[in-house]
């Protein structure tokens, strides 16, 4: 059964910022993205490297997980697993959290909508780009540690961990080097917004004829959604994975360029170099990774959330 919203008739309701409800939906939110992404992990790997070494010469996903194995070893496509694994679970316990709780003060007592679920999703997104940004800075500067790039011109790294990266990056770039790339992040809240709007109304339309979603429709519909968002955004994902790495270990001599100027200037160049193609570039591995890991986890999502909710409903009976 679909769980039932709690009602105050219940003696179980609670601000909506704060409810249960809220947080029982982070928890399963965070727990299906990081089942999720270790599962794919190696094809955000290949998609990474596609992005940021612009001299490589393959182009398919299989072909670079091939030489990353060949040249690093089995294990290299998950290289920074645990610190994109973190990241992972933090910024998807506010994302779930943040627009849940929105939704239920917004929307309560009321039908949601296409609209409102943008919008919910945009300051969602917001709110988590704002927060978690620095954690992603890292994971992508640990990930990328070691790899063989084809670019000689990129600056090694030498992090022993989390937290020595968060001391070497403030000690020699400054703190605001842990939010590179939030512009442009800022402006890719559009991807979850629209992966949430589609996925909310995709959702909406099945239920009005069954009463529960079933595996396949969570899949489904998880998949196409995060399609969408994926291809109409990924441009700006690009130019993100660059910035988060460190423009100036690519191009030392705009180390100082402002946020906005660092994006139109590596949109300006990616096109320069190889094209509106090169807008592109690893969209392949971006889409077969984000799609599978965005199927996988609104299924294991919605499972736990209903799981969750169904044992709460029967320990509420038994009290009674």
């Amino acid at each position: 059964m679909q769980p039932r919203k709690f009602e105050a008739a219940d003696g179980l309701v609670m601000a909506g910022v704060f409810s249960y409800e809220s947080l029982v939906h982070a928890m399963a939110g965070a727990v299906g993205s990081v089942t999720a992404m270790t599962v794919f992990f190696p094809l955000d790997t290949a998609r990474l490297r596609l992005q940021v070494d612009e001299k490589r010469k393959s182009k398919t996903t299989h072909a670079v997980l091939l030489e990353i194995i060949k040249e690093e070893g089995l294990l290299a496509p998950y290289r920074g697993w645990f610190p994109v694994i973190s990241s992972l679970c933090c910024s998807n316990f506010v994302y779930f959290y943040t627009f849940n709780s929105l939704k239920a003060v917004w929307v309560k007592g009321h039908n949601s909508t296409t609209g409102k679920d943008l919008i919910l999703g945009m300051v969602a997104g917001i709110v988590n780009v704002l927060l978690t940004t620095p954690l992603w800075v890292v994971n992508t500067r640990l990930k990328l540690q070691g790899a063989k790039f084809r670019n000689e011109d990129i600056i090694p790294t030498n992090y022993k961990g989390i937290v020595d990266a968060f001391h070497q990056i403030i000690r020699d770039e400054g703190i605001l080097a842990l939010w590179n790339g939030t512009f442009p992040s800022l402006l890719l809240v559009f991807n979850p917004a629209i992966q949430f709007m589609f996925y909310e109304g995709l959702k909406r339309k099945i239920l009005k004829s069954q009463l529960q979603l079933s595996s396949l429709d969570a899949f489904v519909i998880g998949a196409a959604a995060k399609a969408i968002a994926t291809t109409l955004t990924y441009p700006m994902q690009t130019v993100q994975s660059i910035l988060r790495f460190g423009h100036h270990r690519l191009n030392p001599e705009n180390k100082r360029l402002g946020s906005l100027k660092n994006v139109l200037y590596l949109l300006r160049q990616r096109i320069k170099r190889f094209g509106l193609v090169g807008l592109y570039k690893g969209l392949e591995a971006k889409l077969l990774q984000t799609v599978l890991t965005a199927a996988l986890m609104f299924l294991v999502y919605e499972k736990l959330a209903a799981a969750t909710f169904t044992v709460m409903g029967l320990k509420r009976s038994l009290k009674k």
